[in-house]
């Protein structure tokens, strides 16, 4: 099925939030009538982010402060991929690299996250980084625990620039320590939405996923199936969509040309 921008036969949409729905605090231009397109239209919508320094609860009240009201079942993080796994993998001792917020979920679900003697290292989005906590998990590495990452993003989107992610403190432990992730969650593996799309009983040519990475969120609809949107409005730009080997269904300045 080729879509345009009318996404006719979409009937439901996995949207990335930064960089495609806001920027920093404020909202791209025209994003909550774009919400409102899609609901008129019965298009079933879920918010997905990699940025795993919020937790659910933290989303949703961002979302409601710039007038998007959302649900639990709405949200979709990296950090829900995470446990996932850590699960899967019996790890419940872990030393976390991550915020609060990423605490108060890892913690809810019984998994500790100061441990001194932890079965995995736990690198989040850290936005209240400390050189204690690098010091720390260095410690932990070089004493041959392994690290796992909840996603790849080399960089946040903001007003100013990118601002260090994940990804980016991939490469500081790896120049400090020599090592590398066993496992990095979150987009662009497939497991962030596959389930979802089960779940609803729909195909995956007729979901969408909407956002402005390339080698996250158009990797991810590309090995789900579902049709990969990028919006030029966060990291992209359009010299990165013409030279990608992702496969893109859909190019658009932003979420304000969708659904129209």
């Amino acid at each position: 099925m080729i879509i345009d921008e009318r996404m006719d036969g979409i009937e439901a949409v996995f949207l990335d939030l930064d960089g495609t729905i806001y920027l920093g605090g404020v909202l791209i231009e025209g994003a909550s009538e774009f919400l409102d397109r899609l609901e008129n239209k019965g298009i079933r919508r879920f918010f997905l982010s990699n940025n795993s320094s919020r937790s659910v609860s933290q989303y949703l009240k961002k979302l409601d402060h710039l007038g998007i009201p959302a649900k639990e079942e709405e949200i979709l993080l990296s950090t829900h991929d995470l446990l996932r796994w850590l699960e899967a993998e019996g790890i419940d001792d872990t030393f976390l690299v991550g915020t609060q917020g990423m605490r108060d979920m890892l913690e809810a679900r019984g998994i500790h996250t100061h441990s001194k003697s932890p079965q995995a290292v736990v690198l989040g989005y850290d936005t209240e980084i400390s050189y204690q906590k690098l010091s720390d998990a260095s410690i932990h590495l070089h004493a041959g625990v392994p690290l796992v990452a909840s996603h790849p993003d080399l960089v946040c989107p903001s007003p100013a620039g990118g601002l260090p992610d994940v990804g980016a403190y991939i490469s500081l432990f790896e120049t400090t320590t020599g090592v590398r992730p066993v496992k990095i969650c979150g987009k662009p593996n497939p497991s962030m939405i596959v389930g979802i799309i089960e779940e609803l009983g729909l195909a995956a040519e007729c979901c969408a996923m909407i956002g402005d990475r390339i080698y996250t969120d158009m990797a991810m609809a590309e090995k789900s199936g579902v049709h990969g949107i990028l919006v030029l409005s966060g990291e992209a730009t359009a010299d990165d969509a013409s030279a990608s080997t992702v496969s893109i269904s859909l190019v658009a300045p932003s979420v304000d040309s969708l659904c129209r």
